[in-house]
């Protein structure tokens, strides 16, 4: 046999799967099918380390699956459209497409060494035509549903990016490309109905048993279901009456405002008035809409001199004020203050000196005054002051389900169940996205685009030298005829949030070349996806918005029934860490610290050093990968040094998957000796003497099913680093035995078909020098044999007086006297007797032998 060459061995065994075509997945009835699906990745250009390791987990599954005789999809795509290739082309004068395709080349390009069985001839990237025009008819068919619609709606807007941005695409206030303060913004955007779906996307989570606990009980606080009051603050001045809705009413009786969204009516007919007003409001909207921003944010106030009364007291008037933390989006728009049990109302009213009173006793405060709200959470049992149902104490809940019963009973409120969760504005200002398939028309109004149109497909020749949406500066794309009445009209502008491409390209997936969003066959065939992989980090949108859409495409049409929960099984990994070297002795001009890349320094004398100047190093331990610290390892230069089956070896055998993992040269370096081993067994086991003998065959065959039973459970409970290590210690006992040439010869073709979902090339080539049929990937997986996991014999320990001092191995089914008669034959115990006799001897057959001396 030559030597373990990776990079040559690895090569051959990907051009023989390519060739024979073993992972292209077609439709067929002699096969039971299986889903895998990894998030796709966005074309950035490098793959990294959590690429490799998260791509390999789902590579793993299916190469196993695939063993095991099932018809496995397993594709692959590019999640293409977003801001960053525009930054990019902004940057550079170059185009978003070219960017983006060519990033796309690059990393298929880095992708394909690790062998991955992927089904290629399904691939796509989100910005092709043939897949953004399938989306814009799905919009239309959502349209005509009443799936989707348009609103003003108050929005997070970018100004240096100028588009609209998710709360969660806003980080301490700032836009998360841009670093821009974000502002709010009334624009009139479009909207998927999700919030009509909150009840439903609720209930399932409970029919996702294989999902993590942890995901699921995200989307439930995210959905947010809850029960509160809403009613009405009757105005003194007759104006019309301000409706609230509160998920707190035990509270009420601690009122000290009422509080109103800039945006709200009332506010706005006010700036319509008052100069005074307009300028307080334009100061609110300066900042953003997300919860974090209005947390943190200085609270802001204008005292409208309107008043109300209370609802149990008419003579109790409260003042409303304008106020900078309260959205229009968020229940009415409108709100009562009780500043002693709400965190927000208290910084609110202690800046403006209005009242704050106590509705239950803050047990640390001793009667005194309130440094802060005491904030219980309905679950904690309180001493009510003010109660509803009488003072004394009891639960927030029990409270609150007083106070609704009391004003439902004396008819000025209404206990009404809400949810959290808001409706998905998918209007971006943007121009690398899917245009929005719908024309403006003086004499129509919003007119959708006709099916036979579809793709509007994004004109190639735009510029990038000005801020803003080039489509808006396009000097033709815009004009249009109107698909009603045919006179010229305008396009929409706005592109889709690219939330939307990721929320069906799974389905998408299953039948990539139809004229249609899917093809129903393909779709009953292949969905649901049977096992997704991914980050934590999409555990709510990008998962919460892909139940919504395949809801709303099985009502089009598109989905059977069964795909309205398109994920059968979650799994959420970890991330790949790595140390940062931070230089210690020297900053960037403007103070920045200098981050220095792992093949940029050296070990040496007890401490870390730039290998070039020899500066010192300050090492930051285990930290998430990253290009901006400089802590990144290219896969490639591990797969030209070691091999794709290092790396994937590595990735997988250090931790639990849904652990992070830390990257260590001396961890790869240690993979690769390891598979050298193997290697080399391989090679010794090869040059045997075919018809050699030998002993302890049963001994290694036993071992081997043993190997066989635990890899095969590790795999199918993700336990991919328990599997390694089973493998690691099967492949200790194959190299100590003195087994036969037969015995080792099935042993070491095991191994190899044990090893081959993780290191598939090296599993091909042992396969291959053993004289295997065929391909080890296509071989069928091996089973264990029960009757060679059961063991002939046991091994007791012997307890004397209670502490162990020896044991004996003993037939499994041996009779207790002779189990008894060999305990006493030891040397401990005939040293513990002494020539006497033991008071008692108690035999626990298969487990213990107790001697009372």
């Amino acid at each position: 046999m030559p030597r373990y060459v990776a990079p040559e061995i690895e090569a051959r065994w990907q051009d023989a799967w390519e060739k024979a075509g073993i992972f292209q997945a077609n439709r067929t009835d002699d096969k039971p099918k299986y889903y895998v699906l990894e998030m796709f990745p966005y074309p950035s250009g490098r793959i990294h380390m959590g690429h490799v390791r998260n791509y390999t987990m789902g590579d793993v599954v299916a190469r196993y699956k695939l063993s095991t005789g099932h018809n496995v999809l397993h594709p692959m795509g590019w999640d293409a459209f977003g801001m960053p290739a525009e930054n990019a082309a902004m940057a550079s004068g170059g185009h978003p497409k070219d960017w983006t395709y060519n990033n796309i080349a690059d990393m298929r390009g880095q992708m394909k060494p690790l062998g991955l069985s992927i089904d290629w001839s399904r691939e796509f990237a989100t910005c092709d035509p043939e897949y953004y025009g399938q989306q814009q008819a799905l919009f239309l068919d959502f349209l005509e549903k009443g799936l989707v619609y348009r609103k003003n709606a108050v929005v997070n807007w970018d100004p240096v990016d100028m588009t609209v941005l998710a709360n969660e695409q806003v980080e301490n206030g700032r836009g998360w490309r841009s670093g821009a303060l974000v502002e709010r913004r009334e624009l009139t955007q479009w909207f998927f109905k999700i919030s009509d779906y909150s009840e439903e996307l609720l209930d399932a989570l409970d029919s996702l048993e294989n999902w993590p606990a942890k995901v699921r009980l995200m989307q439930e606080n995210w959905i947010g279901k809850s029960r509160g009051l809403q009613f009405s603050f009757e105005r003194t001045d007759g104006g019309e009456a301000i409706e609230v809705y509160t998920t707190r009413p035990d509270t009420l009786m601690g009122a000290s405002f009422v509080g109103i969204s800039p945006d709200h009516p009332i506010a706005k007919a006010l700036e319509a008035e008052s100069d005074e007003v307009a300028a307080f409001v334009a100061e609110c909207r300066k900042g953003g809409t997300t919860e974090e921003a209005i947390e943190t944010a200085e609270k802001l106030g204008y005292d409208t001199g309107i008043k109300v009364k209370h609802p149990l007291d008419p003579n109790w008037e409260l003042p409303v004020w304008i106020a900078n933390f309260i959205l229009m989006d968020y229940g009415t728009g409108a709100i009562f203050a009780c500043p002693a049990h709400d965190q927000r109302d208290f910084e609110f009213a202690t800046k403006y000196d209005l009242p704050i009173i106590p509705v239950f006793e803050d047990p640390s405060s001793d009667g005194g005054d309130l440094s802060e709200a005491y904030v219980p959470t309905k679950a904690e049992k309180v001493r009510y002051v003010k109660g509803f149902s009488g003072d004394g104490e009891q639960t927030g809940e029990e409270a609150v389900n007083a106070a609704v019963d009391k004003a439902e009973a004396d008819g000025w409120g209404e206990g009404v169940t809400k949810f959290r969760l808001r409706d998905w504005g998918l209007s971006r200002q943007r121009y690398w996205g899917c245009p929005i398939p719908v024309v403006h028309c003086d004499s129509c109004g919003v007119v959708p685009e006709k099916k036979e149109n579809l793709p509007v497909r994004l004109p190639d020749d735009v510029s990038f030298d000005k801020p803003g949406n080039p489509l808006d500066r396009h000097p033709t794309w815009r004009d249009c005829d109107c698909p009603t009445c045919g006179k010229p009209a305008k396009r929409e502008t706005d592109t889709m949030d690219t939330f939307v491409d990721s929320s069906w390209y799974f389905a998408r997936f299953t039948a990539p070349d139809a004229e249609t969003p899917t093809r129903m066959e393909d779709a009953e065939y292949w969905m649901n996806v049977d096992q997704y992989i991914g980050g934590i980090e999409h555990a709510i949108l990008h998962l919460l918005y892909s139940r919504f859409f395949a809801r709303a495409m099985q009502i089009c049409g598109h989905l059977p029934e069964k795909a309205k929960e398109p994920f059968n099984a979650l799994f959420t990994q970890g991330m790949v860490t790595h140390a940062i070297y931070e230089n210690a002795e020297r900053k960037t001009e403007n103070g920045r610290p200098i981050y220095h890349y792992p093949e940029e320094v050296e070990e040496r004398d007890g401490g870390v050093y730039v290998k070039d100047t020899g500066e010192a190093i300050k090492v930051i331990p285990s930290a998430k990968m990253s290009k901006s610290k400089n802590n990144v390892v290219d896969p490639l230069q591990i797969i030209s040094s070691y091999g794709a089956d290092t790396a994937r070896w590595f990735v997988l055998s250090d931790s639990p998957p849904e652990r992070d993992v830390e990257w260590t040269a001396a961890g790869a370096e240690a993979a690769h000796k390891h598979l050298n081993r193997v290697w080399n067994l391989c090679d010794k086991i090869a040059s045997m003497e075919p018809d050699a003998t030998g002993s302890g065959d049963d001994e290694l065959l036993r071992e081997m099913h043993k190997a066989i039973r635990d890899v095969t459970l590790s795999i199918e409970t993700f336990g991919f680093n328990a599997a390694i290590a089973k493998l690691y210690g099967f492949t200790n006992t194959l190299a100590k035995s003195k087994a036969g040439t037969a015995a080792q010869k099935q042993a070491i073709m095991t191994l190899a078909q044990l090893m081959s979902p993780m290191t598939p090339h090296l599993a091909e080539d042992i396969w291959h020098h053993q004289g295997g049929a065929g391909l080890c990937a296509t071989a069928s997986w091996p089973v264990a044999d029960d009757t060679m996991l059961v063991e002939d014999s046991v091994t007791l320990p012997i307890q004397i007086n209670g502490k162990r001092r020896g044991e004996i191995t003993v037939a499994k089914d041996l009779d207790k006297a002779e189990v008894e008669k060999l305990a006493l034959a030891h040397e401990a115990v005939q040293k513990a007797l002494n020539g006497g006799a033991p008071k008692k001897v108690i035999v626990v057959p298969g487990r213990i032998v107790n001697v009372v001396a």
